[in-house]
């Protein structure tokens, strides 16, 4: 059977603590574990000290609750399989007593990490009965056998690797993780007993939220939950697996039984991520410590036939939830600020782009707008230039013609169609022959157009190509290919229509919003074939697929090096019932195609900004070369078929 490359299943619980009951607490992981067992769990964490409370204060000093506790601990690594469980006791070795976390796994107490960090002010009070983890031997004897015990360790399950710090380890200015993740462990696990305050809860979210995206590790935190001592303080159980700075997975907090988190932890992401990081792995030589690797095994991948459990958003560039507007506001702020600062920059007030009445030339005149009401200049300073040829449709010719009148900028109409065939003619081309020579020629045309006008009046041209054509090399080489500054080059697709909408009902008035949700409304076209009684007989996604697969793919091979088999299989997901797997299996063969072979339109693209973490500039976030071969990633799209 074969395993979904790079995920591991992660999972934290929260279980009811029965204070001082060391055999109910027993019972309740036992049937956690059980229960995370059926849901395909690899790693699993518990709360700090659940094997007897957090709260039981004075009585954890007592060598029958230590005894007691660490029994039980034996017992249920008995129990246990393929999936390695962390959970909390006290243990004492040579006099002292430390606050720790086991690693359980097939059926042995494989490791003992104990805590670094006591906390000891306000409302906590641990050095009255613990000692720092730093006091540890190395190993303690359980159960007859040695096992390592000390606060360095790293646990090998195979395909990834998790280290292990408690609570108040991560509270601290430098904390453990930071060091373990160096080291190599892709996974944090935390055992926890952090009670809930007002305020409390959002700063602890961020609080994870921070390291994991820090260390490009996933992070997974149980806290201790119902059941423990309310004297004081109370527990809220909250439990979530992080990755890289966001939540995949969160269990309900102040509940009676309890709280549950599991979710897949992409390692193979977290990998290259670190990897693409050339800062990442500079600090080794400051924090190498002597780490001790406990290697586990099996494999750590659900199976093909699972269901990845994580959100896999079909449109990962497109923002969403609550903060979606602020954040569509700054990558238009992004561009917009690249345009000024060129423009002020050379000294220009002048500025030529073309526009079609299509979303990509709708979005850049939308920008420039923005751009000289930001720097006190004339709108008429803009020169937007419509350039009607043999596949414009009436649609798209009214659309760009109404927009250029409601913004007030300086518009013109320039048809290429006599110069056009004056060029077949010159080059001995059969017009009726509608092949790429017929639908370049027309976008070099209305370049050449664009660049001699922004010569005349000493202006720039204004890109407005997107990073989906860019990535696809859907674009004319030395046609709209080129320009002077492109503010749409890392802007997908996909995006495009958010922007424009965003634009429409936020930036201007009522006639250009409605200007632009007919443009959203019309079908994508290069407008490169005669129309049909005024009607679009181009369609773009008829021609390359459709995009927001494109998208889809660019995103996570670009964000996590994705092979062909995990773009299949996170697309099949995040499509399930919208596209069938022969349809997804048959665009990114087209996708891959097209993306390895069309570096050398990248090679030499105009400057312009990156808005988000995803980009495509030869000169920062895409080194490749021209002229490689695809093969290998050719022969993995047939092999996952």
């Amino acid at each position: 059977m074969s395993n979904i490359a790079s995920f591991t299943r992660v999972a934290a619980a929260s279980v009811r603590v029965h204070l001082g009951d060391i055999s109910a607490n027993e019972r309740e992981i036992a049937s956690a574990i059980k229960d995370l067992e059926s849901q395909g769990a690899k790693i699993a964490v518990f709360p700090e000290l659940c094997l007897t409370g957090y709260t039981l204060g004075d009585l954890l000093l007592h060598e029958l609750v230590q005894r007691e506790a660490l029994a039980a601990c034996v017992r249920l690594a008995e129990g246990t399989g393929k999936m390695a469980v962390v959970v909390g006791l006290p243990l004492s070795d040579r006099g002292r007593l430390f606050n720790c976390a086991a690693v359980l796994y097939d059926g042995k107490i494989r490791g003992i990490v104990p805590k670094t960090y006591l906390p000891n002010g306000n409302e906590f009070y641990e050095t009255r009965w613990f000692v720092s983890g730093k006091q540890a031997s190395g190993t303690a004897v359980i159960a007859g056998e040695s096992v390592p015990f000390r606060s360095e360790l790293l646990f090998d399950l195979g395909d990834c690797r998790f280290a292990v710090e408690i609570c108040e380890d991560l509270w601290t200015p430098m904390p453990p993780s930071s060091r373990y993740a160096i080291m190599g462990a892709d996974i944090i696990v935390n055992p926890s007993a952090s009670n809930a305050l007002v305020g409390k809860h959002p700063y602890r979210r961020e609080l994870l939220s921070q390291q994991s995206a820090r260390l490009y590790a996933g992070y997974a935190y149980a806290c201790a939950a119902f059941g423990e001592s309310t004297s004081d303080l109370v527990f809220c159980g909250y439990t979530a697996v992080y990755e890289n700075g966001r939540a995949l997975s969160e269990g309900k907090r102040f509940t009676p039984t309890g709280g549950q988190a599991i979710a897949d932890v992409d390692v193979g992401r977290l990998r290259f991520q670190r990897q693409r990081n050339g800062s990442y792995f500079q600090q080794y030589e400051d924090n190498q410590e002597d780490m001790t690797t406990v290697v586990l095994c099996g494999a750590a991948s659900p199976s093909a036939d699972q269901k990845i459990m994580r959100t896999l958003d079909p449109l990962p560039f497109v923002p969403t939830g609550a903060d979606a507007s602020e954040r569509m506001d700054e990558i238009v702020r992004i561009q917009t600020t690249g345009l000024m600062t060129r423009l002020d920059a050379i000294g220009c007030h002048d500025l030529v782009v073309g526009v079609s009445g299509g979303l990509d030339s709708t979005l850049a005149l939308l920008i420039a707008v923005r751009a000289y009401k930001e720097l006190g200049l004339d709108l008429k300073g803009i020169h937007a230039i419509t350039m009607p040829g043999m596949g414009t449709g009436a649609r798209t010719k009214s659309n760009a013609d109404k927009l250029m009148e409601a913004l007030g900028v300086s518009s013109s109409e320039i048809s290429i169609e006599k110069s056009v065939r004056q060029h077949f003619s010159d080059i001995g081309h059969d017009e009726s022959t509608h092949d790429v020579t017929y639908e370049n020629a027309q976008a070099r045309e209305r370049t050449q157009i664009l660049m001699d006008y922004a010569n005349k009046v000493n202006g720039i041209v204004l890109g407005t190509g997107d990073m989906s054509e860019m990535a696809l090399g859907f674009c004319t080489y030395n046609g709209d290919h080129m320009s002077m500054y492109n503010v749409n080059c890392s802007v997908p697709k996909t995006l495009v229509k958010g922007l424009v909408k965003y634009l429409g009902e936020t930036c201007f008035d009522a006639v250009v919003r409605d200007i632009c949700m007919d443009i959203i409304d019309t079908p994508i076209s290069p407008e490169l074939l005669p129309v049909t009684e005024g009607e679009l007989s181009q369609r773009t996604e008829d021609i390359l697929g459709d995009y927001a697969l494109h998208d889809f793919f660019l995103y996570h091979m670009m964000d996590s090096g994705s092979a062909p088999d995990k773009l299949k299989r996170m697309a099949s997901q995040a499509f399930e019932g919208v596209y069938d797997p022969e349809k997804i299996a048959t665009q990114l063969a087209t996708f891959l195609r097209r993306f390895f072979t069309q570096q050398f339109k990248r090679n030499c693209v105009p400057d312009g900004p990156k808005v988000g973490s995803i980009g495509l500039s030869p000169r920062g976030d895409l080194r490749m070369p021209s002229d490689m071969s695809w093969q290998m990633w050719k022969d993995h799209v047939i092999s996952t078929k």
